[in-house]
């Protein structure tokens, strides 16, 4: 028995040998996490960029289809209610049947509203549906439900370049990206659609498609960038401009960086009082089918996953039909993704220079920018 009981005790571990193996199996799996989370984000960013190469082939093949860009169009109600900017129906809603979703397409009538009570309920079926090609994997999924259903969500914006506003016809200030407000009953909001030919920057210059992160969907939290800050007053000079930050301002507008700064200052402030939604608007992205800022519509104004919060420009609540920054972000390290008119897709990296993020938003200003100079 004291044979047996020896050779028992030299099979066995000591604490202190198990405690070595457990710190050498953690050692590996740190040293291994890392890797592992690095290959799959390289994975998630892959999709996402396909994503994007699959949405500018979709535009380009619109364009070859019906010799103009696709615009963000206003239509009715019910009742015959005048066509106007909410409820009409984005650039995205449009591409549908080139993006292999004929029966979603089909499914809607761009006859009635998009949005909202008057008219959207034939249309909730669409309209509540997930579209794969609009979400970047590496962006975690909306929250909450939207007329009963999951939150559709849309993570890539169609560009209205750098510009504040988004609608096609106003006299100062207009869009100079590829896509805007273009069709309206109301006469000052009509516009000519825009045709590869008004690209004379080049299509290979011109953003078309841009990333941003989804809303955390809490107005109690400050979540910067995504976070649409809401001023609840016109900001001196660009409630009469909501022009392109590469123009000349007018006497009595304020300077960009003073306008950021105004936004950044009361970001802390957003999430605070008994109605926290009238000014940390967390629902950027929240889905697909109306043409407005910060659902569908963006504008390229800051490099990628900048410190300053979004931010908007009007002193009513409501919505985001208003001017304002609803720029880029991403959750992918060092930028973002971007789609351009030529259907390429390309990585904006978040250390480019301000003027150069205005120049590729920008359809005709002329710009000649190297690559080299923001993507990587």
């Amino acid at each position: 028995m004291r044979h047996c009981s020896a050779r028992d005790a030299r099979r066995a571990f000591t604490l202190i040998e198990l405690l070595v193996v457990i710190a050498i199996i953690g050692v590996l799996i740190a040293l291994l996490l890392p890797a592992v989370q690095s290959a799959r984000e390289a994975a998630r960013r892959a999709q996402c960029t396909n994503n994007m190469k699959q949405l500018g082939l979709a535009l380009a093949n619109y364009e070859s289809t019906h010799g103009v860009y696709p615009a963000a169009y206003g239509t009715r109600g019910f009742d015959f209610s005048a066509w106007g900017t909410w409820g009409s129906w984005s650039p995205q809603s449009q591409l549908l049947p080139f993006l292999e979703m004929v029966p979603t397409y089909n499914a809607i009538n761009f006859g009635l509203f998009s949005h909202g009570d008057n008219g959207r309920q034939a249309n909730e079926t669409a309209i509540t549906t997930r579209v794969s090609s609009f979400l970047c994997p590496s962006s975690p999924l909306p929250i909450g439900t939207y007329y009963g259903r999951v939150r559709p969500g849309n993570t890539y914006f169609a560009s209205v370049g750098g510009s504040f506003n988004w609608i096609g016809n106003m006299a100062a200030g207009r869009p100079n990206g590829i896509f805007m407000l273009g069709g309206s009953a109301n006469e000052w909001e009509k516009t000519t659609p825009i045709t590869i030919a008004a690209v004379t920057d080049g299509t290979t210059n011109t953003v078309a498609f841009g990333e941003w992160r989804l809303g955390d969907f809490n107005d109690r939290k400050l979540s910067i960038p995504q976070d649409v800050v809401n001023l609840r007053q016109n900001a001196p000079g660009i409630s009469d401009y909501w022009g392109n930050p590469l123009a000349v301002m007018p006497d009595g507008a304020i300077p960009f960086q003073q306008w950021l700064d105004l936004c950044a200052g009361f970001a802390p402030a957003s999430t605070q009082g008994s109605e926290p939604w009238r000014t940390n608007m967390s629902y950027l992205g929240q889905a697909w089918n109306q043409g407005m800022f910060g659902w569908t519509l963006g504008n390229t104004l800051l490099p990628p996953n900048s410190r300053y919060p979004n931010c908007r420009t009007c002193a009513w609540d409501g919505d985001w039909d208003c001017p304002g920054m609803y720029t880029f972000s991403s959750f992918h390290p060092g930028g973002c993704n971007a789609a351009f008119a030529d259907g390429s897709v390309r990585f904006i990296k978040s250390t480019a220079d301000r003027l150069i993020i205005w120049a590729i938003g920008s359809r005709d200003q002329g710009e000649a920018i190297s690559q080299e100079s923001y993507a990587q």
